[in-house]
């Protein structure tokens, strides 16, 4: 069995998760099977409906909506920490080559889960399964265990300008 690695993928720039889902293309297209844990979100992507062209990626939404722009409730931080123990037994067991947990980062900040319980489940991960993490402000503890960590850096974005989130493309 090889190692299987820490990536992250941070920064205040658009990128990360459509790089965590690029790393996932790639794995099922050479036949790893593929779990992808997206904390927070709830709404139906278009990323999300990759599952109909490779059925070796699983994506669960594990998260109640947006609540980015007030604080989050009892049951916000109740879902987020149900899902990291949900996706600790995934990384846990080794059915999956590649475990994608998009917008942890952002559940840590936003202090629905513990760094100590997110830095426990991924050092009691099956040792060759490769996991990604995804969001701004990837904790410092966080990039010392990693052996990748990429920060997305934002230069200029057309939403500063005032144009929207494009369906298929931006969201």
């Amino acid at each position: 069995m090889s190692k299987g690695y820490m990536h992250i993928y941070t920064g205040n720039g658009k990128g990360k998760s459509t790089a965590a889902f690029g790393l996932a293309v790639r794995a099922a297209c050479a036949e790893k099977k593929v779990y992808i844990g997206q904390f927070v979100k709830d709404m139906k992507y278009s990323e999300t409906a990759i599952t109909k062209y490779l059925p070796n990626i699983e994506i669960e939404q594990l998260g109640r909506g947006c609540f980015i722009k007030k604080d989050p409730d009892p049951a916000d931080i109740q879902i987020a920490k149900e899902a990291l123990m949900q996706c600790a037994e995934k990384l846990q067991l080794g059915t999956y080559d590649l475990v994608i947990l998009d917008e942890i980062f952002i559940a840590l900040y936003y202090e629905l889960i513990e760094l100590n319980a997110v830095i426990q489940a991924l050092t009691n991960r099956a040792t060759h399964v490769e996991v990604v993490l995804t969001g701004r402000y990837a904790p410092d503890a966080l990039i010392e265990m990693a052996d990748l960590v990429t920060e997305m850096k934002e230069i200029k974005h057309y939403y500063t300008q005032g144009v929207l989130s494009r369906p298929g493309i931006d969201c």
